[in-house]
């Protein structure tokens, strides 16, 4: 792939099959890799005050912090560590909100092992990765100065997060205890997403989810 040998990498993500996946899939690619592991945002640190890494994957939903806190935190602390964001969530909706947050790139889970060579390559080399799609989103951004008017811009990032989950069908409980929030924190954010969507339902939600994100 042309790139040093012995590059170190940290995987971040809360599922130990993912990170075995993944990790398997880098060292394929990049036999002679250092790479470590960690299942929560506050390892993560620690691992990044510790080691000299050159690049940082991550999940976006890891308990103790979130994805912008740990953006910022690199930024303070490792500003020369690039960070590619490894997520299920949908590409289009999500991907230029993180890179805007200040993430080198974006990469779905859903991604093939090309193209997760092409990645990597790109984020050890420049710094910087997107898909095409992501690319002509930016670049139609970069001309109209808006994204689709979409509606969830007046989201907040955990507002966005959890009107996916609710979106998923899952019960207010279920949310609560994968985001380490209290129940009524849940429904306080669910009332101020549907407030800021003037919805009044979960089907709507969905239905202006499916509308927005085509």
């Amino acid at each position: 792939m042309g790139l040093k040998v012995n590059v170190r990498i940290i995987v971040a993500d809360d599922h130990g099959i993912v990170r075995m996946g993944l990790i398997q899939t880098i060292k394929r690619l990049l036999p002679d890799a250092i790479i470590s592991e960690v299942e929560d945002f506050k390892s993560l640190y620690k691992a990044i005050l510790k080691e000299e890494l050159d690049l940082a994957i991550m999940d976006v939903n890891m308990p103790n912090g979130s994805i912008q806190e740990a953006i910022d935190y690199i930024k303070n602390h490792k500003p020369q560590l690039k960070i590619l964001i490894f997520s299920s969530q949908d590409e289009e909706l999500y991907a230029m909100r993180y890179l805007k947050m200040g993430a080198g790139g974006y990469l779905s889970k859903q991604s093939s092992s090309a193209v997760i060579e092409t990645a990597l390559t790109a984020m050890l080399s420049t710094g910087r990765y997107a898909s095409e799609d992501v690319k002509e989103a930016m670049f139609l951004e970069s001309l109209n100065g808006a994204t689709k008017n979409s509606p969830f811009e007046a989201l907040s990032d955990r507002e966005l997060q959890i009107a996916n989950k609710l979106a998923e069908g899952l019960p207010l409980k279920e949310i609560s205890n994968q985001l380490n929030l209290h129940s009524s924190t849940i429904s306080t954010y669910k009332n101020r997403l549907f407030e800021k969507l003037k919805i009044r339902s979960v089907p709507e939600l969905v239905e202006i989810l499916r509308l927005y994100n085509q």
